[in-house]
């Protein structure tokens, strides 16, 4: 009989990262370096746990024309597909076609905290992205079309008692797609996720929130399929500038 057991793996999965966001949120008294630790507690759960074909960082995120995005805490991006990625004097840029997924972290959720995370995400997805026909050995496949880029919150703790109450549901409410949020994970309390065919939040409460939150990632990005063939003479119409 093997001496493994899969449900304590996975429960030591949640375990880490609750315990790793409670110390950050112990240890640390400036906010900032609070917050900037618990980004890199988000991180590295992404960066160790999604297939390679995804890359997880804090970066900037722009476009063909030129535009660019508000910081964002955790992108998760394509880097076989994408030919480019910029790092400059320690700051990522990333083009918007290579995106997945964006996630603010915060130390707690609150309905301050949820507009934030709304307007970090909106300033992604409003982006212009390009997207060519691929060709191939018998001639092009057309375009493809654009994948929805996800968006969430990641948290440790709740504002809120309970923290799925209707203050939650208040505060997710949306009716600008470009704001709306697919997924929350607050690691002490729970999951929720956005089923957008019935148009309405599930959600997880109690058990081992960051391993449910990560699965269901995946699930989605599973779904997504690869990203669009990037159109680089958009961008390189800058150099001629």
């Amino acid at each position: 009989m093997s001496e493994w057991s899969l449900e304590q793996l996975l429960a030591g999965l949640h375990d880490d990262i609750q315990q790793k966001l409670g110390t950050v949120r112990k240890s640390f008294g400036h906010p900032g370096t609070k917050g900037d630790a618990s980004e890199k507690v988000w991180l590295e759960l992404l960066q160790t746990y999604l297939p390679q074909r995804y890359q997880a960082a804090t970066a900037h995120v722009v476009d063909s024309e030129g535009v660019f995005s508000e910081q964002i805490d955790v992108v998760v991006f394509d880097r076989q597909y994408s030919p480019f990625i910029f790092h400059y004097q320690g700051e990522t840029i990333i083009p918007a076609e290579s995106v997945y997924a964006v996630f603010e972290a915060k130390q707690a959720i609150n309905a301050d905290n949820v507009d934030y995370a709304k307007k970090k995400v909106a300033s992604v997805r409003r982006l212009t992205r390009t997207s060519l026909p691929i060709p191939y050995a018998k001639g092009t496949y057309p375009a493809k079309p654009l994948i929805p880029i996800l968006g969430g919150i990641l948290t440790f703790e709740s504002d809120w008692n309970p923290a799925f109450g209707q203050p939650l549901s208040d505060a997710l409410d949306e009716a600008d797609e470009n704001r709306r949020l697919d997924f929350g994970c607050i690691a002490a309390h729970g999951y929720f996720a956005l089923d957008r065919q019935n148009n309405a939040y599930e959600t997880s409460v109690g058990g081992k929130a960051a391993t449910g939150f990560l699965f269901n990632l995946i699930s989605r990005l599973q779904f997504s399929g690869t990203v669009p063939m990037i159109d680089i003479q958009a961008y390189a119409r800058w150099l001629s500038r």
